[in-house]
């Protein structure tokens, strides 16, 4: 290698090291500290408070009368809580089968829709005091005593609080792949930085909230994709703790086509950065001026590259890297830092995957994780503009894990 040559190849790769090994670095420390996680304990008598389940669905007729018969079978009194079906498009045949259940549906129709116009309508519209709201999307299955769990939860002093959002169909290597990379990250964003004193990150469904404040909240939420993202600033930014509850589950659907994941990640990654971009400023501000330590990091979550693009690219560089500095007998100390790093990612993927994936159908997805890591680099590649425009996850109907 001439002397240009060789000087552009060692820049090249000490920036690629910095990049990755911070990001590494980054989910590595959560990873660890969620091994040590402790599910918080539950009030023993705490007071029945009541609560609206409320499910938005746009098209949703294959799975909506399955997720309102199911929420209906609570282990909480039927008289402290209602299921409200916000019915966004639904046909008129499932409009009518729905009546016939002892839940609320509210109709809906919008030029643009979007989850927080479902919400907003939902809740100015009903004509009952509640105390707490819990979210679930159209496709959600709550275990029959999630809603018990997230009402002694509020007997503390918090505002929202996040439940544990997991599979309920492992039905193809794709589904897999998705259930596995839920499990990675309520690891690391949610059980990880609860243990390190931050707050559990939000999803989207499966959360509660106390009624009140989050009526008054989502009036201002205006977010086409990624409403989760600006409530979850929104309560970052004002100093509000979000907690995790572990054993709390809603049983949510995995894609199962290549098509659906790269509609869904693409939204996911370009409301990701839209937020980022938007509140990386006030972040650090908020981190000099008052120690506001939770709603920088989250401005930091923001911008980490996708789990399954981060192992890929950890792995594939060191390999590369590694190769070229041996044969052509340069830089060879730098290896040692590869070996480092994708040993670090490696670990962090190992800590982070729950011991009831070390099965054959994950060794067998694995086997699709090349075409993951394809699909996930295309979704960000087209994120431009995906956050300002509604992209909807179809559902199809999937029998339910027994809870």
């Amino acid at each position: 290698m001439n002397t240009l040559l060789t000087n552009t190849y060692l820049i090249l790769q000490v920036i690629a090291l910095i990049l990755l090994g911070l990001s590494t670095a980054y989910i590595f420390v959560f990873a660890l500290a969620g091994l040590f996680y402790k599910q918080p304990h539950y009030a023993a008598n705490p007071v029945l408070r009541r609560i609206a389940v409320l499910i938005p669905g746009y098209k949703e007729d294959s799975v909506i009368l399955e997720v309102a018969e199911e929420a209906l079978k609570q282990h909480y009194p039927t008289d402290q809580y209602d299921v409200v079906i916000i019915a966004d498009s639904f046909r008129p045949e499932t409009i009518a089968e729905l009546k016939k259940l002892p839940i609320k549906v509210i109709e809906v129709s919008f030029d643009k829709s979007t989850k927080s116009k479902a919400l907003n309508k939902a809740m100015a519209e009903l004509d009952v005091t509640y105390d707490i709201a819990v979210v679930l999307d159209a496709d959600n299955i709550m275990a029959v005593d999630f809603l018990t769990k997230v009402n002694a939860t509020f007997e503390k002093d918090f505002m929202a609080v996040q439940g544990h959002r997991t599979a309920k169909n492992v039905d193809t290597s794709l589904a897999v792949l998705d259930a596995a990379s839920e499990e990675i990250n309520n690891h690391i964003f949610r059980k990880g930085h609860r243990v390190l004193g931050l707050s559990s990150a939000i999803i989207g469904s499966g959360m509660a909230f106390r009624y009140g404040f989050f009526k008054e909240m989502m009036s201002g939420v205006t977010a086409i994709g990624g409403f989760d993202k600006e409530i979850e600033l929104h309560l970052l930014k004002n100093g509000y703790t979000i907690e995790y509850l572990d054993d709390a589950l809603v049983y949510d659907e995995k894609v199962q086509k290549a098509e659906v994941f790269s509609n869904q990640r693409r939204r996911w990654l370009s409301a990701q950065l839209h937020y980022f971009t938007k509140d990386v400023g006030s972040s650090i501000a908020a981190l000099i001026s008052k120690g506001n330590v939770d709603y920088f990091d989250k401005a930091m979550q923001f911008i980490q590259p996708p789990r399954v693009l981060l192992l890929g690219a950890d792995l594939m560089l060191a390999l590369i890297c590694i190769l070229i500095n041996q044969l052509c007998g340069i830089f060879l100390t730098l290896n040692l830092w590869w070996l480092i790093l994708a040993g670090t990612c490696i670990l962090t993927f190992l800590f982070s995957v729950p011991k009831t994936f070390w099965n054959k159908s994950t060794l067998k997805a694995l086997a699709s994780l090349p075409k993951g890591m394809l699909l996930m680099l295309g979704s960000l590649l087209k994120i431009k503009g995906a956050n300002k425009q509604f992209i909807h996850t179809q559902h199809t109907s999937i029998k339910t894990k027994k809870s």
